[in-house]
This record gives structure tokens, C-alpha cells and sequence, in this order.
């Protein structure tokens, strides 16, 4: 049994086939899979930098997605070539992480720019009680808004009033608005408007309520990310000690820590360590992490 396997021209005939026979049967779903991480994360990073105003092309996209993944898992891969195996498992792991870090940093930012455009409803609904008190309507009000307060929040309204101004009803406008920063406290600003236009009422009193509101949630806010904030420092620093220790062994004795880096089995081990931590971290902080 031995000298067969140790015989190259009955192995690599017998790899090559049952290899063949891998491919021709996931040929298919793998390729679906790579054509909806790739495809699929850009079509959602095109979306979300429409929401948040940004013009960029989609082929500039295609392009940045396909050297941060393929080109820089091509890079990984011809580094790592001595040690055919650590270098196909680091090439895939930097090719996947090519298709979705970036979708999470445009997520990531454009759920910034929700949270902000939130709390600047305080002043705005602020300042657009007061203006109907004073006399004026809805849409006056919205322009004292964008003449006083800042981005995203004016950049936003002043989209509704050039809506508003080309035709679109007051209505249709803020339901667009809701869709564009899908959070609660504007989807009860722009369902309150929407009513109050048909059925009449005091809108002055109920962005009033509606700030309070919004005011009482960001304290409760505040106050569970103050109570979570250990447990998220802690999962960052166990996150963090395997990679400090590393760092020290190289320092304190490389011939240590050397074979972790120079053998097949050490950037196996090193690869699963980098995995198991990554999904440690995210653990813990979706452990900690409590939605209002």
C-alpha cells in the first residue's frame, strides 16, 4: 500500500481524476457562490453610496473590488509558494476578506451618517416646532432647517424641498426620505407629518414629543454603551493578546517562534489561530452589543 502511494505515476493520475470529479460536480455552486460575493457586494456598495450621495462609477468599483480581492490573494499566493497548501488557505481567506471588508466599512459608514443624521433631529425638529408656531408651513419650516443646521441632515431636507419644488408631494418626498435613513425615530417624524396633513392637529406639540423621545433613548443609549463598555474593551484585548505574544517571542526568542513561520504546519496553526480570534471577537461583540 506504501509504494503505491509513494508511486508518482499512479498518484498524480489519481489526484488529477478525483479532483476532475470535485470540480465537475461544484463547478456550479461555486460559481454562483463567487458571482453573488462578488457581484452581489458590489451592487450593495453602489446602492449605499447612492444613499449617501456619493457618485462613483461602477466600473471604478468592479475594479477596486477585484484587486483587493483576486489581486492582492494573487500576491498572498506567490509569496507563500514554497508551501503549496498555507499558500492556497491564506490566498482564499485574503481573496473573501477582499469581497466583504469593504462592504462593511461603506455599511459601517453609512450607518455613521444615519446615527448622525438622528441626532441632528433634535435641533431640526426643534427649529421646525418653533417655525409653526410662528406662522410658517412645513416646507418653510424644512428651509430654516437646512439654513441653520449641517450635514447630513440639510443635505438630506433640502433633497425633499428640490422634490417638493419639481412637483413631488410632500408626502411621496418624506416617504423617500424614510427610505433612504431607515431608522424609527424619522420613520414616526415622517408618518406624524403625513397623518396630521390629512387629519389635521398641532405639529408644533408633536415634534415636540417627538424630540423627547428621540432625547430618552439616546440617555438610554448612553447608558448601556457605558455599561458595555467593559465587556467590549475586554473582547478587544483577548482579541489582541495572541498577536501581542507573538510579537514579544520574536523580540525575546525568535528561534521560538521562528518554525510557526518558516513550516507548513506553523502557518496552518497560524491560520486557524487568526480565524478563531477573528470569530472570538465578533462573538464577544455581538455579545455586548444591545440595540435600543
Amino acid at each position: 500500500m506504501s509504494s503505491l502511494i509513494a508511486n508518482e505515476w499512479i498518484m498524480i493520475p489519481l489526484m488529477s481524476f478525483c479532483i476532475f470529479i470535485v470540480v465537475y460536480l461544484w463547478a456550479d455552486r461555486v460559481y454562483s457562490f463567487l458571482k453573488g460575493k462578488s457581484l452581489g457586494s458590489r451592487g450593495e456598495i453602489i446602492r449605499l453610496l447612492d444613499l449617501m450621495h456619493v457618485e462613483v462609477e461602477e466600473k471604478k468599483i468592479t475594479v477596486l473590488l477585484l484587486l483587493l480581492s483576486l489581486g492582492l490573494g494573487t500576491v498572498f499566493f506567490l509569496l507563500l509558494l514554497p508551501h503549496l497548501v498555507p499558500a492556497f488557505l491564506v490566498a482564499a481567506m485574503v481573496t473573501v476578506a477582499g469581497w466583504t471588508v469593504p462592504l462593511a466599512v461603506v455599511k459601517m459608514l453609512y450607518e455613521k451618517r444615519c446615527n448622525l443624521f438622528v441626532d441632528q433631529m433634535v435641533d431640526g425638529l426643534t427649529i421646525m416646532a418653533n417655525g409653526i408656531k410662528s406662522g410658517l408651513s412645513v416646507t418653510q419650516s424644512m428651509e430654516r432647517l437646512v439654513e441653520n443646521l449641517g450635514n447630513p441632515l440639510s443635505q438630506e431636507f433640502s433633497l425633499v424641498l428640490s422634490q417638493i419644488r419639481l412637483g413631488r408631494s410632500v408626502e411621496e418626498a418624506l416617504i423617500e426620505l424614510g427610505e433612504r435613513v431607515p431608522r424609527p425615530d424619522v420613520q414616526m417624524f415622517v408618518t406624524s407629518i403625513n397623518i396630521l396633513k390629512e387629519t389635521g392637529g398641532n405639529l408644533a406639540e408633536t415634534f415636540t414629543t417627538i424630540c423627547t423621545t428621540i432625547r430618552e433613548r439616546q440617555k438610554i443609549e448612553k447608558k448601556i454603551q457605558a455599561m458595555t463598555a467593559q465587556g467590549l474593551m475586554q473582547g478587544i484585548i483577548i482579541t489582541l493578546v495572541p498577536i501581542a505574544l507573538i510579537i514579544v517571542f520574536m523580540f525575546v526568542n525568535p528561534g521560538y517562534i521562528t518554525p510557526m513561520f518558516n513550516t507548513t504546519l506553523g502557518l496552518i496553526l497560524l491560520l486557524a489561530m487568526f480565524v478563531l480570534q477573528i470569530i472570538g471577537g465578533v462573538t464577544i461583540r455581538k455579545i455586548v452589543k444591545i440595540n435600543v
